[in-house]
């Protein structure tokens, strides 16, 4: 397994907000963010906005 780069986890977190990762690139993902803290906080702020945008959506904030 070839350790992804930031960049490269970047994609894949935002890919995982619109569709379901496949094992190896969850596997990848989750390797790679247990030990990079910039990962990590872009994953946690790109949940937030997620979030965020829903509530909007639905009227809920």
């Amino acid at each position: 397994m070839i350790f992804p780069s930031c960049k490269e986890v970047s994609h894949l977190v935002s890919q995982g907000l619109d569709r379901r990762l496949g094992l190896a690139e969850r596997v990848r993902l989750r390797v790679h963010l247990a030990i990079c803290d910039g990962c990590t906080n872009f994953k946690r702020q790109m949940e937030f906005l997620r979030r965020a945008v829903k509530k909007l959506e639905s009227g809920n904030f």
